[in-house]
């Protein structure tokens, strides 16, 4: 079948709500680990990951943190606007944004909508003893699907934008926990190795990592790596499409040393990676590092990965002198990537995807997947699939019949296809 063909209904299950895990286990590396090696399933603990693992490969982990990205505001008229970050508008560029005093623009989704047609909302609050005034304004009609662009700007430009969401933001844990955050979220959904601000979900097959586990991983002659995709909120998106064609995947910002570029050359274009949005980075490298053959001079701009791109016959016509047609190697995308950061002088890839990974889905990089258990009729129990070739169903049906926790706090699994 096609893959956007594919029925979502054909992913689905029974997940119990008293499956899921509401709050994450005292000791990170104390988590189940599910093992599955080639259609064989092993349980086991999460600090054990280290033994699972041959010796001199390479890891490859996300290493995005979480913002506090909602916000609250409320009008005189006593009605609760929520303002929920998505991404970045002016200035557009992460870093910058945080950095950024005085005033700036964010894409957002705007909670109780109907209560703010117009007007400028108004804050007040105290950051080191001193009072600052926050306004948000929004600004004209939707900016995509259902999110809008709201200015945001405060008296006191001492103050950056990042130091005053940590003061007045509330963290985003996913909706299905069915609870308001807490004090220890702040910790407890933050891996350990988070370090790049961006993200309003947790790259949650991290979160199990300790860093006994890390030193262990060191120990065992793996060598580790870092990227950064900051997760977006279409991430808890569900497919509401009978056909997954009819499901528009969110676009994510990712960022990729040289020194990683170079690391995943060196080990034959092979990676384990902890979490479906490391797959997504690496994977949608081998499209960008494509896209290079063809337009060596492309701009960061055109360093984009559309939803079906790896769907379509990019190589139809690259063709060797015999007429057979010619793929392009892993490697040599990779090395396409480090020559045009070359020709441009740059340290790291910058770039965004749109990649949807499901059955009928050739990886070109991923050998073995660190990944928590997701929720029925997702794009990422389609990643599962895809990488297992269809044999979701088994390791599922072993999780829910072993009392595994399930979604962002819950347990966690090594796929190894």
């Amino acid at each position: 079948m096609e893959t956007k063909h594919i029925n979502i209904n054909d992913y689905d299950y029974c997940l119990p709500d008293e499956r899921i895990a509401k709050y994450p286990m005292a000791q990170r590396d104390q988590s189940k680990l599910l093992v599955y090696r080639q259609g064989k399933i092993v349980d086991d603990v999460f600090y054990n990951l280290p033994n699972h693992l041959p010796k001199g490969s390479l890891m490859v982990f996300n290493n995005t943190r979480v913002i506090q990205a909602r916000m609250h505001f409320r009008k005189l008229t006593g009605a609760l606007i929520e303002v929920f970050l998505l991404e970045p508008y002016a200035p557009a560029d992460y870093e910058q944004m945080f950095q950024t005093n005085g005033s700036c623009t964010w894409k957002c989704l705007v909670g109780n909508l109907k209560k703010w047609k117009e007007g400028t909302l108004q804050r007040t609050f105290s950051i080191n003893g001193k009072s600052v005034i926050l306004k948000a304004e929004r600004m004209g009609d939707t900016h995509g699907a259902d999110s809008y662009l709201v200015s945001f700007s405060w008296d006191n430009p001492a103050i950056s934008f990042s130091e005053m969401i940590d003061v007045i933001g509330e963290l985003p844990i996913p909706p299905y926990l069915n609870r308001d955050s807490e004090e220890s979220d702040k910790t407890t959904y933050q891996t350990v190795y988070s370090r790049i601000k961006g993200s309003v979900a947790a790259p949650t097959a991290g979160l199990h990592f300790t860093e006994d586990v890390l030193k262990a991983i060191d120990n065992h002659g793996i060598e580790r790596e870092e990227l950064t995709l900051h997760v977006g909120a279409g991430t808890f998106k569900p497919v509401k499409s009978g056909e997954i064609e009819g499901h528009t995947m969110h676009t994510e910002f990712i960022s990729v040393k040289r020194e990683t570029i170079e690391s995943l050359i060196r080990h034959q274009a092979k990676a384990i990676a902890v979490g479906t949005t490391s797959v997504r980075t690496l994977e949608s490298l081998y499209y960008i590092g494509r896209k290079l053959a063809d337009n060596p001079d492309a701009s960061e701009n055109d360093l984009h990965v559309g939803q079906w791109e790896p769907y379509q016959d990019h190589d139809a016509n690259r063709q060797n002198i015999e007429g057979r047609q010619v793929t392009i190697a892993p490697i040599e995308a990779l090395t396409n990537i480090l020559s045009w950061l070359d020709r441009k002088g740059l340290n790291a890839l910058h770039g965004s995807t749109q990649i949807i990974i499901a059955p009928g889905y050739e990886f070109k990089i991923v050998q073995m997947l660190v990944t928590n258990f997701h929720q029925p009729k997702s794009t990422l129990l389609l990643l599962v699939s895809a990488f297992v070739k269809g044999d979701w169903k088994s390791i599922y049906e072993h999780a829910l019949a072993n009392k595994y926790r399930f979604l962002s706090y819950g347990d966690s699994s090594l796929i190894i296809p």
